[in-house]
């Protein structure tokens, strides 16, 4: 059902390909959307496209779009309706209809490429690799094995993703990331991968940070944390990641107001805590939530606590409450230890 040769011949029976890009697309998504373009090109698809909604807040992922002139296109449902017959849709680094995308549940999907742990997929071609740690390592292979030279901006794109999607290979890193990486390095612009890796940080991504270090609650190896309402989405991952270089700190979990939604960002070291698994079974109930073992997010509508008030600061000690006690239930804390 998967495989390099599989997707080639997929690909090259088709005259369209549509990547639909998952909610608010980080560099592991974007990168791996780039490069199954370039794949599609190889094999002989000469219209592509990439479609994405929500945000490009992250300042990395801004400098990846800009800095590398990656093509993207506002999602419009009517690309994935009134697709061709022979036109292809594709799923990278998520696979389920409706789920962290607005594609309608039950749609048909042609390819899903993704490391996300995920059951029951649905599609014509899938590679599902919970084991590797980035979806651009999957990609990487394709471009390997197939017939398909990448550009100096394709192989830095891919490089780039596979380095924040394991944190410069600290996190999830297995053997095929260094073996992609040592590839791609030959192809890539070491200077711009540079680039990529310092951009410059807004104020108000600072801010959240800062919010997130007050509001810090630690219960033995747990820390938990919201940084209010903020405008930037990306930076409740930041605030965990740097949350974890807390001494003795071990999980680390950040929330915050954004829109009309409670967005949930986790990461842990503890060998004992499957964060994915932790996150699901706390909001599974209300919202959307899950990931791998040491990173994960979610997103709890604000429906449930909205008619209790409009007043942001009032809302937010209501959803600190439920939040921090879903957490606590999920992890096995005792309520009397915070």
């Amino acid at each position: 059902m998967c495989g390099p040769q599989r997707l080639w011949d997929l690909l090259d029976d088709s005259e369209t390909l549509t990547v639909v890009c998952h909610d608010n697309p980080d560099p592991d998504c974007l990168a791996s959307a780039v490069g199954l373009g370039t794949i599609a090109a190889a094999a002989g698809i000469d219209e592509r496209h990439i479609l994405y909604s929500g945000e490009i807040s992250h300042q990395q992922n801004r400098a990846l779009v800009n800095l590398l002139d990656i093509d993207l296109e506002p999602f419009r449902i009517e690309m994935v309706r009134a697709r061709p017959s022979d036109g292809l849709l594709a799923f990278v680094d998520h696979s389920i209809a409706g789920e962290n995308n607005r594609v309608p549940p039950g749609t048909d999907i042609d390819i899903v490429i993704d490391h996300h742990p995920v059951e029951d997929i649905s599609a014509r071609f899938v590679d599902s690799q919970e084991a590797v740690g980035a979806t651009a390592t999957i990609l990487t292979e394709y471009i390997r094995t197939l017939p398909v030279e990448p550009t100096a901006r394709v192989a830095t794109a891919l490089l780039f993703a596979i380095r924040r999607e394991t944190l410069d290979f600290l996190r999830g890193v297995t053997r095929s990331e260094y073996e992609a990486a040592a590839y791609l390095h030959e192809h890539s612009e070491p200077k711009m991968v540079r680039r990529l890796s310092t951009p410059a940080v807004s104020s108000a991504t600072v801010d959240t940070i800062a919010h997130a270090i007050e509001n810090r609650r630690v219960t033995g190896a747990v820390l938990i944390s919201q940084v209010g309402r903020t405008s930037e989405r990306d930076a409740l991952p930041q605030a965990a990641d740097y949350l974890m270089n807390l001494e003795g700190v071990e999980t680390a979990i950040v929330f915050g107001l954004v829109e009309d939604t409670i967005q949930i960002s986790a990461r842990s070291t503890d060998s004992r805590v499957h964060m994915g698994a932790v996150l699901h079974d706390a909001f599974d109930d209300v919202g959307s939530a899950g990931g791998h073992r040491e990173m994960a997010g979610g997103t709890v509508g604000l429906g449930i606590f909205s008619g209790y008030t409009t007043d942001d600061q009032q809302l937010m000690g209501i959803v600190d409450q439920v939040i921090r006690s879903r957490l606590r239930r999920a992890l096995n804390i005792d309520d009397g230890e915070t």
